[in-house]
């Protein structure tokens, strides 16, 4: 007889948010509906359309990494490396006793050390020419180096790679994770996402794609998906951190499981750079795939957290996405975009609503939608609007969808033996 397949479950979690630096202050944030969103402090914005954003608060590196290792970090990988503590540290694993070579590391990011290059673009042009360049330039900056300082941070020398797929990054990282975990490359994956672009290029960026709102007067009601009066959205940073763990390993070291990781979809909408398919068409195959794979029905989905970005596209294209994939099911499924209340973590994103997704299972709490205020007639579905809703949740959704058509999607449910 063929072996069973592998199955995969989630023993650990961290993150480094917007609203708050572990995952029980994030979750209380979410549950009660709190925004991050508040003036810029990491640069003066004065002068560009948007003037605030989802910046972590209170962090320091230090509590988590020697400072001079930090101070060779960018941002993201500071993030990226306390998130992964925190989750190595809440699955209890003991690594004396572990094989390492069984533990790989699969940690993405969108975009990598923007901060770093802008730092280095002004020592390049300003103070002196290429010889005053840092030699820890190229390390900082690019994107799979948060993966590699975790595994040598923890001697993990299994799988070690970065994913990137825009907003979908996360998600990438988690499904990469999945295979091969199914596979038998490792046994357990430190696996997430981190991103730090709150920089003058990331805000001017994505100001000149007019992609950011610009509700400059009260950036607390400026991320508002699926609402009429929406006009872009918040960006936003952070890191998340998922312990994915093969079942009988973890059980054989009496773990904790939060949640088994069931299913998945990937597709590509082969459209446009920045627009979604027309219908949500690529989204509609993931969400499809995620929900087969997980050997489920449409009907099995109790609770969906969304990509749901504030944008007056793709919100719009989600939620025809969810109608064509779910049919009568859709209006009875409760949805969600956590990113009214975190903004948009971009590469993080997907890693942040993984946790969040898994923390409605172990609380059966489905978090709010927040300012929804005015109904959008072109998204008519139930997105749990602006209070928390307890609820039944056996299984559950989180959407990844990046620029350049990348869709992703997850599909969680209730630890059973």
């Amino acid at each position: 007889m063929p072996n069973e397949p592998r199955r995969i479950v989630v023993t650990g979690m961290g993150a480094i948010t917007p609203l708050g630096n572990d995952v029980q202050t994030f979750w209380d944030g979410l549950a009660s509906g709190r925004s991050g969103a508040a003036p810029i402090t990491r640069f003066d914005a004065s002068n560009y359309d948007t003037k605030f954003a989802c910046e972590v608060k209170n962090f320091n590196p230090h509590d988590f990494i020697d400072r001079k290792l930090s101070n060779r970090m960018d941002l993201f990988t500071q993030f990226g490396v306390a998130a992964s503590d925190l989750a190595i540290k809440d699955s209890g694993l003991n690594l004396e006793q572990e094989d390492r070579n069984q533990i790989g590391v699969i940690y993405g990011s969108g975009i990598g050390g923007m901060w770093t290059y802008l730092k280095q673009q002004e020592t390049l042009y300003e103070t002196g020419g290429p010889h005053r360049i840092s030699p820890f330039f190229v390390p900082m900056l690019i994107s799979d180096i948060c993966a590699g300082y975790i595994s040598m941070r923890y001697g993990l020398k299994g799988p070690n790679y970065a994913t990137t797929s825009a907003c979908a990054t996360g998600n990438n990282a988690i499904i990469d994770a999945v295979m091969l975990i199914e596979r038998g490359n490792a046994d357990i994956i430190v696996a997430g996402g981190t991103e730090a672009v709150v920089s003058p290029m990331g805000v001017g960026g994505f100001n000149a794609m007019k992609a950011l709102s610009t509700r400059n007067d009260a950036p607390e009601k400026a991320s508002r998906p699926f609402d009429k009066e929406r006009d872009g959205f918040v960006i936003g940073e952070g890191a998340a951190t998922l312990i994915l763990e093969e079942l009988n390993h973890a059980k054989n070291r009496g773990a904790r499981i939060y949640a088994e990781l069931a299913g998945f979809g990937l597709s590509a909408d082969a459209y446009h750079i920045t627009q979604p398919a027309p219908g949500g068409e690529g989204a509609v195959r993931s969400m499809k795939m995620a929900v087969s794979s997980a050997g489920m029905l449409p009907s099995d989905i109790d609770y969906i957290n969304v990509h749901g970005t504030s944008t007056p596209l793709g919100d719009i294209s989600e939620s025809d996405a969810i109608k064509t994939a779910f049919g009568d099911h859709a209006r009875k499924v409760a949805i969600s975009s956590t990113k009214s209340m975190t903004g948009h973590l971009l590469g993080a994103a997907g890693a942040a609503e993984a946790v969040a997704t898994v923390l409605a299972l172990v609380n059966q709490q489905a978090p709010p939608t927040i300012n929804y205020e005015f109904p959008d007639p072109a998204c008519d579905l139930d997105y749990v609007p602006n209070v928390a809703r307890n609820m039944k949740i056996d299984a559950a959704m989180s959407n990844g969808f990046g620029f350049g058509g990348h869709n992703a999607t997850l599909v969680f449910k209730r630890f059973e033996e």
